[in-house]
């Protein structure tokens, strides 16, 4: 009796059914996206509005609807724009491309080598150095604004085009991501293959580090390039010629002077606007490079 009941009991017990998804997941899952919907409304509003407030005349700004067109007046806006005092505003931009392009690029090569050097090589005090860096990082950039005025005064350099592109040259956390990233990406077999071969260092760095590296040097300069155009302490405290204003400092000026100027207030909308474009033209340009890295990364 006790054989056959044992025959008749299964052997093992049969799989559960697959759970369908709870309703604790199901609203886990729509609360993320109320939040994300909230912050990409947050932060797409105001570029909206800075949009519709630029295609608006100077009446429209007071008496229009905040947050939709009245009058398209996008190209006279723009006209008004470059050639208002002989095209100041154009020579501003010409200036924060040229503090940004430049500092940026050197910048990054600077930043890339540094740090490729503190992960690659042994040397005395090679911690200690890049804990100083580290450091660098933690203080703020309002905090070095007024020491570098003074350096730069004594030097008599100050109000030139050096006093604001020499000090945004500094990227210390460049160089903490390039370590970080050459550490992990260059592998120290291939640099002793490439030094057997007869490639000297600076070589070696330029003709196979630095094509490891390319996704670190796209992130460095992204972050480079938008944080020195946004830069807006250094030129105000550096600069006092207008005709070496970047862009920020020149629309600051121009709506510190609004009150007494109304034209100014549309001014500074299309400006602004404006101004954003290069931002938005180098992401774009880029990202395919960035993203593609990332990807080659992955599958190492």
């Amino acid at each position: 009796m006790s054989v056959i009941s044992a025959a008749r009991r299964p052997l093992r017990e049969p799989a559960a059914p697959p759970k369908s998804p709870s309703g604790r997941g199901l609203g886990g899952r729509i609360t993320g996206m109320l939040i994300m919907t909230v912050a990409a409304v947050y932060v797409l509003v105001p570029l909206w509005w800075l949009l519709v407030g630029a295609t608006k005349s100077q009446a429209q700004l007071v008496d229009g609807s905040p947050l939709w067109f009245d009058d398209f007046r996008l190209a006279e806006n723009l006209r008004a724009l470059f050639s208002y005092r002989d095209g100041i505003f154009v020579r501003w931009l010409g200036n924060s491309l040229a503090y940004t392009g430049g500092a940026a690029l050197l910048g990054t090569l600077l930043s890339g080598m540094c740090g490729y050097a503190l992960a690659k090589y042994r040397f005395r005090g090679r911690e200690v150095l890049f804990n100083v860096i580290l450091g660098g990082v933690l203080v703020p950039a309002t905090a070095l604004a007024l020491p570098l005025f003074l350096m730069f005064s004594k030097m008599h350099a100050a109000n030139t085009f050096w006093s604001v592109f020499i000090p945004s040259l500094v990227n210390p956390f460049g160089v903490y991501l390039a370590r970080i990233y050459a550490s992990a990406s260059v592998p120290d077999d291939l640099l002793e293959a490439a030094r057997i071969d007869g490639a000297g260092e600076a070589r070696t760095f330029f003709t196979v580090s630095a094509r490891l590296m390319v996704p670190a040097f796209i992130t460095i300069f992204l972050f480079h390039f938008v944080a020195i155009w946004n830069n807006f302490l250094l030129p105000l405290i550096m600069l006092g010629d207008e005709k070496l204003f970047p862009v920020t400092l020149g629309l600051y000026t121009w709506n510190s002077q609004a009150d007494q100027n109304p034209q100014l207030r549309g001014l500074v909308l299309i400006g602004a606007l404006v101004s954003i474009i290069p931002m938005i033209i180098i992401f774009l340009l880029l990202q395919r490079f960035w993203r593609g890295g990332l990807g080659t990364g992955s599958l190492k």
